[in-house]
Parts: C-alpha cells; structure tokens; sequence
C-alpha cells in the first residue's frame, strides 16, 4: 500500500522560496528535537484534508500535548514514587472503582485494538489521537485519586502504592504504543520506569508491570516548555526579513516563476483545450478546498474537482465559461472522481483566478 498524502502547508498557503516561507525539517530538529517534529507532522495531517504546520503551532502543541500531557505525567509519576517510596513501585492490590475505571479504559474501551484499527486504515493522526487518550486517562487519573493527599494518612499507605503502580502501569503501555510514532520518547520513559516494551499481546493485560521494580531517581523532562516570542526571535536570526521593493513590483506587475523544461510541438498537441460552461457545482464533503463542477463542453458534461473553494463559491460557480482541459486521465481527489482540469492563475500571494475566455464562446469552442 501507498499513502500519497495531500498538501503540508505553511499558515495558509503553499510553502514557496519566492515567498520566503519555507520550514525545513532540519531547522525544526533543532529547535523541538526529531521526536517532536515526527509527532506535529503525523498528529496534524488528516487522513483527507491539507495540514497545516507554522512555528506558532509547533509551540503550541509541545507545550500543550508533549510537554503537559506527557512530559509532566512521566515527571510527576517518577517524583511522586521516589518522594513516597524511594524509587519503589509496588502493587498492594488496595483496589478502588476509579482503578477499575481506568483499567476498562484501557482494556474495555481497547486503546490498543483502536490503534491498531486506525493504522490499518492508514489513519495515522487518529492512531496518535488514541494513544495520547490514555496518557489525558492518566491525568485525570491522578486528579481523581490526589497522591499528594492519600500520602498525609499513614493509614492509606498501601492505597497510594497500588495508585502509583496503576499509572506507573498505564505510562507502559501508552508508552509502548507510542513507539512507533516516537521511537526516542518511547525509549527514554521506558528507561526512566526500568522496564521494557510490551508485545501487542501483552498489551490486553493490565498488571504486567513487575511489582517491586525501581524507577530512576533523577527523571529527566522529556519535553521542555518554549517561550513562543523567544523562538520567534530565534526564527528572526536565522531568516530575516528582506525588503521588496513593492513599489517596482507594482509598476512592472510580473512574477517569475520556475522554467520548466522544454517540450516540443508534438507533445503539446497531445493536450485536448476547450470551452466549458459549469451547470452545477457543490463542495466536496470533508474536503475544505476542493469544489466539484459538472461542465458541459459540447454536447458532454464532464465532472471536474478543483481545489478552488477558498476563492469561489460553489454558488458563484454556475454559469461561468472556463478554460478546461479534458483529456486528462481521470482520477479521485477526496473520493470523488475528476475527469479534466480547470486552467487557473495564481498569483505571488497563493490568489487563484480561473481562465475565461475573452469573448462569449460557445461551451465545446477548441482552446488553440
């Protein structure tokens, strides 16, 4: 199987040199590490749909997902054993229902299986999704039974050692099914609770944890908190703004792009150009870009998908006399089959405009 994925883009645009907003994978190593940048890329690109992927957003979600809702259940679990415990995670079967409440989270509810189901669909940002609920399960977890409170009663001892082990338990597994999204991470909280990955099979089991084991006294912060101004700062260094001179740019009104390389006469003549008017048109469901128009062109109607919906609405679309070409081997954008193309012109800022022909032509008129 082949996973030919849609458009990463940059705020709401292509990403272009011309335009000078280009985020290379290697700058953005540097500032959130690899594991960071594998979990924005996979996590904010749907199935479906573009992606989206801005400096602004790599902040954001570190801080939120990577460095809140992982990183800090890793250190405050770690903490808390070595600060009650020395380091020791034992299970003393003092079991209350919001343990069984969390275990049927993991096991009932079948975080592993959904997993799995996802990947199976190349879903790869839902999968993610599903193993991140467990580590917000975890969380929620620590708020429902507060450690920091069963450890002011000598009485409830034992009750605050089964809690440890159950999240301690919980991190494991979330931290072996996140392996193959984040191998790094997966590595560096397994060595921190000593223990190792677990089989898919062992993963239909909560328990497996040996009671007993010691987590490292020092736990490392598996994902730093950013100050998003300084890195903006940073960005600034590294790639400066440069001066265009707008005013020139006006008068001459061009834009240069990319030569493609030469073709010759015959092989433009393989391409087919005609005049066709757009009788209906509507969005394409789960897509925000695309819109599907039925263009007549001569006698035939051809259904056409086009990635044009910022720009025009399916309204507006009805009625107008496009360029099209219609020899173009059909294929499905967003499931939806599209046998041509409309000629559009874009513009230095990303603007489309569809071609139109100067004088009222009839639909089916040959584009020479």
């Amino acid at each position: 199987q082949v996973f030919g994925h849609p458009w990463l883009l940059q705020g709401d645009g292509k990403m272009s040199k011309s335009k000078g907003n280009v985020l290379y994978a290697d700058e953005l190593v540097d500032f959130f590490g690899v594991d960071a940048v594998r979990y924005f890329v996979l996590h904010e690109m749907p199935f479906e749909n573009d992606g989206v992927i801005t400096w602004e957003l790599m902040v954001e979600r570190l801080n939120s997902e990577l460095a809140n809702t992982l990183g800090n259940l890793v250190n405050r679990t770690i903490s808390m054993s070595n600060k009650y415990f020395g380091g020791l995670v034992e299970n003393k079967g003092v079991v209350e229902p919001v343990d069984d409440d969390l275990k049927s989270f993991v096991l009932a509810v079948q975080v592993p299986k959904n997993v799995s189901a996802k990947m199976d669909k190349l879903r790869v940002a839902d999968a993610i999704t599903e193993v991140f609920s467990l580590f917000k399960r975890c969380n929620k977890y620590i708020d429902e039974t507060m450690p920091w409170a069963l450890a002011k009663d000598e009485a409830k001892k034992d009750r605050l050692a089964t809690v440890l082990y159950n999240l301690v338990e919980g991190i494991t597994m979330g931290a072996t099914l996140l392996e193959s999204f984040m191998p790094e991470t997966t590595e560096r909280i397994l060595a921190q609770l000593n223990t190792e990955k677990r089989t898919l099979e062992d993963l239909k089991t909560f328990g497996l944890y040996p009671s007993g084991n010691k987590v490292t006294e020092k736990p490392e912060i598996l994902f730093a908190r950013l100050d998003l101004k300084e890195v903006l700062a940073k960005v600034e260094e590294l790639h400066p703004k440069k001066e265009e001179p707008v005013e020139e740019a006006k008068e001459e009104n061009v834009i240069d792009i990319e030569a493609k390389p030469e073709i010759t006469f015959d092989d433009f003549g393989k391409l087919q150009f005609q005049v066709g008017e757009i009788i209906a048109c509507e969005e394409v469901k789960k897509s925000k870009k695309l819109l599907c128009s039925q263009v007549k062109i001569g006698s035939e109607v051809k259904q056409i998908v086009s990635g044009i919906k910022k720009h025009y609405s399916a309204e507006e679309m009805v009625g107008k006399k496009v360029m099209v070409l219609v020899n173009l081997k059909p294929a499905k954008l967003a499931g939806v089959l599209s046998e041509g193309m409309l000629l559009c012109a874009e513009d230095a800022e990303g603007n489309l405009a569809l071609m139109t022909p100067e004088k009222n032509m009839p639909a089916g008129a040959e584009i020479c």
